[in-house]
């Protein structure tokens, strides 16, 4: 099996187009078409995990963090990040990351962070933006349904807990060929007035040119009309953090109790009490300061996430519990969501779990 096999299987779990724009995600490091000898996941692609994989006969590590960010202008091991990209070059083993690909994802981070602690009625806390398009396109009504299917076949019209949406309606379309035209319907010179159908459906932006594709091959016409529009519409189904309930309310206390030891963390900063029940919760695994605001707004009475500061405490405002439960411990059931999910797809080869804590906080 190639790499670019296992890379293929991984974009399915968590595609590249859901990443933000800021990470750096994909294929760092390696040949993609090269021979896989096993995959190695990890939390962070650290110079002891690269030995593991090595040691393990595992040329694909499989991370959520990418290990590297920001650009390098030189490569001569003076810090943690320069020597695993060179040991992982020189002992030919490939670095894959998928992070914010699978923060984004409705099954990803924020749903593991969910389920982790039993929280039940999910849905996206910050909902991904610009990340819809709209095609519109008109037919003879003979080809609505071969075309229609082949663009709903390329993934167009998926709208929540739906599929093979549409909008459709009839009118009367005009045009006149040239000395080069072929048309479909008349003949060259000749103003034609044909009954048509117009197409509308929605897709997700990275699947652009492959609906194009699909449009093309499967329209009759010698010209294809067709329109694409960036819609404003937040997407329900992608995006940051999650908001959940507990079956049954907890006191404040209770609830840190048990977020403390469903997520294994060393300890747990907190804006002040309200002494109220905690039943509406929403996570953010990672980085999540910027989602307090949204958090507020979705009427939660808890916010878990990781590494706020001083002065966004503050911002709980008194109007929720804010938690910050450690950056590793927010993600740390992520490794093991990747494993089950190769291991399911691709059943006859070696998926290993890394033993190496990479969480480089520690408590005393």
């Amino acid at each position: 099996m190639k790499i670019r096999e296992i890379l293929s299987v991984l974009e399915e779990m968590a595609p590249l187009a859901y990443a933000e724009d800021f990470d750096n995600v994909g294929l760092l490091v390696g040949d993609a078409n090269a021979e896989a000898t096993g995959v190695l996941v990890c939390h962070d692609a650290l110079e002891s995990v690269i030995d593991e994989a090595v040691a393990k006969n595992c040329n694909l590590v499989v991370c959520f963090h990418p290990i590297l960010f920001s650009g390098l202008k030189k490569i001569t091991g003076k810090n943690y990040v320069e020597r695993a990209v060179i040991k992982a070059i020189k002992n030919d083993v490939a670095i894959y990351a998928v992070h914010t690909a699978l923060d984004n994802h409705q099954q990803g981070v924020n749903k593991i962070f969910c389920d982790a602690l039993g929280l039940l009625n999910t849905k996206i806390l910050v909902p991904k933006q610009h990340f819809i398009q709209k095609l519109v396109t008109y037919t003879i009504p003979e080809n609505v349904e071969q075309l229609r299917n082949a663009l709903f076949d390329a993934g167009a019209g998926k709208i929540g807990n739906y599929e093979d949406c549409s909008f459709n309606s009839k009118g009367i379309g005009t045009y006149m060929g040239n000395e080069n035209s072929n048309p479909e319907i008349g003949e060259r010179f000749e103003f034609v007035e044909a009954d048509e159908i117009k197409i509308e459906v929605t897709f997700e932006k990275y699947l652009q040119s492959k609906i194009l594709k699909a449009l093309f091959s499967n329209h009759v016409y010698e010209e294809v009309a067709y329109e694409i529009y960036d819609l404003q519409n937040a997407h329900q189904n992608i995006g940051l953090g999650m908001i959940g309930e507990l079956d049954v309310p907890m006191s404040e206390s209770d609830f840190l109790k048990m977020v403390k030891d469903k997520m294994q963390t060393g300890s747990i900063r907190h804006s002040q009490f309200l002494n109220k029940p905690i039943q509406k919760v929403a996570v953010l695994g990672g980085s999540g300061s910027f989602a307090i605001k949204n958090a507020i707004s979705s009427g939660a009475d808890a916010f878990l996430t990781a590494d706020l500061k001083y002065h966004q405490f503050y911002e709980a405002e008194n109007r929720l519990l804010l938690a910050d439960i450690g950056h590793f411990e927010s993600e740390r059931f992520t490794k093991n969501y990747i494993v089950d999910y190769l291991t399911k797809k691709i059943s006859n080869f070696a998926i290993i779990l890394s033993e190496e804590n990479t969480n480089p906080v520690k408590y005393f």
